[in-house]
């Protein structure tokens, strides 16, 4: 079941600078997010997912992350997720009050798909364990500077993502 999730998106600069990464990837013919048919694909930063999101939690993501936009951020150091197949994703590097505006969010959603919460950018998943070596050197280590401007809802049941705040 696919979830729905609030998520943090950044400007078109940021965009771009993601899409950068995605596209060196794709360039090296490694797994990559470009390869992510849907229309709202779009760099971002998950706040929370769940197989929905209450209302109360849209509430509070409005007023708590809403009122703070645009955020500056830096996708720093890179990270390997899961097993046999991973995860490439961007560490994204947040002020301590953004982060504590996230929780006060997750913790309105009692059905979040996972514990605790890990800020990153993903850049590809599926990404055979043998070619994570390879992956990191066509990404190399330059931070990256994202200004987070929109706060948005993925609604998979719709098939759309809808602006809950944000310029």
């Amino acid at each position: 079941m696919t979830s729905h999730a609030l998520e943090l998106v950044p400007d078109a600069a940021g965009q771009e600078a993601v899409r950068r990464d995605w596209q060196a990837l794709r360039d090296a013919g490694l797994p990559s997010q470009l390869d992510h048919p849907g229309a709202t694909n779009l760099p971002h930063l998950t706040v929370v997912s769940a197989p929905e999101l209450p209302d109360a939690a849209l509430d509070v993501a409005r007023a708590r992350l809403g009122s703070l936009l645009p955020v500056r951020a830096r996708a720093a150091g890179l990270l390997l997720l899961g097993g046999q197949r991973l995860t490439l994703a961007r560490a994204v590097d947040l002020d301590d009050d953004v982060v504590r505006r996230v929780l006060a969010v997750r913790v309105q959603v009692p059905d979040r798909r996972h514990v605790g919460w890990l800020p990153h950018v993903t850049l590809a998943r599926r990404l055979d364990r043998s070619d994570a070596q390879r992956a990191l050197d066509v990404l190399g280590h330059e931070d990256v500077v994202l200004d987070l401007t929109v706060l948005r809802h993925w609604n998979p049941d719709r098939g759309t993502a809808t602006r809950v705040a944000g310029i």
